[in-house]
């Protein structure tokens, strides 16, 4: 059983090219300074047992409510999102960036998920999705008799 990431590849780019291109599409905010927000993918720990596939994705600041699991086609989509809007009247800012996460990972499933008693827990900021696998059929032993 193999779980593989799809990762896009950029067409190849000569390294100057990169390079200048880099430098000229900043701001001067972005030059001086860290000015992006950076987005990252919740980081996910995959484990084989006999019985079972368990996937652990780390989704701190997340509820329950906020976290969604679907199965499409053999593919497991998890993703969440997290908006916080408070505001105070009696501020005044110079800059404020609103805090929102979203995120959204897929895994293409094996064959041997029972996809239909997939179940889901989340404690501690951990998301603990369990994939049971299905049990093979087995071959039925029958004796054959000589005519």
């Amino acid at each position: 059983m193999t779980i593989a990431k799809y990762r896009p590849q950029p067409p190849f780019i000569s390294p100057f090219n990169e390079l200048v291109g880099e430098f000229l599409s900043r701001d001067i905010g972005q030059l001086f300074g860290s000015d992006e927000v950076r987005r990252t993918l919740p980081q996910v720990n995959i484990v084989e047992r006999e019985a079972a596939f368990e996937l652990r994705l780390l989704a701190p600041g997340f509820t329950k409510e906020q976290l969604h699991l679907n199965v499409e086609q053999d593919v497991l989509t998890i993703s969440g999102e997290h908006k916080s809007e408070e505001t105070t009247e009696k501020e005044t800012f110079t800059r404020r960036e609103f805090t929102q996460s979203t995120f959204s990972r897929s895994f293409k499933l094996p064959k041997t998920v029972n996809v239909g008693e997939i179940t889901a827990e989340y404690t501690n900021g951990i998301l603990n999705v369990n994939l049971p696998k299905a049990e093979e059929p087995k071959p039925k032993a029958h004796t054959i008799s000589i005519g």
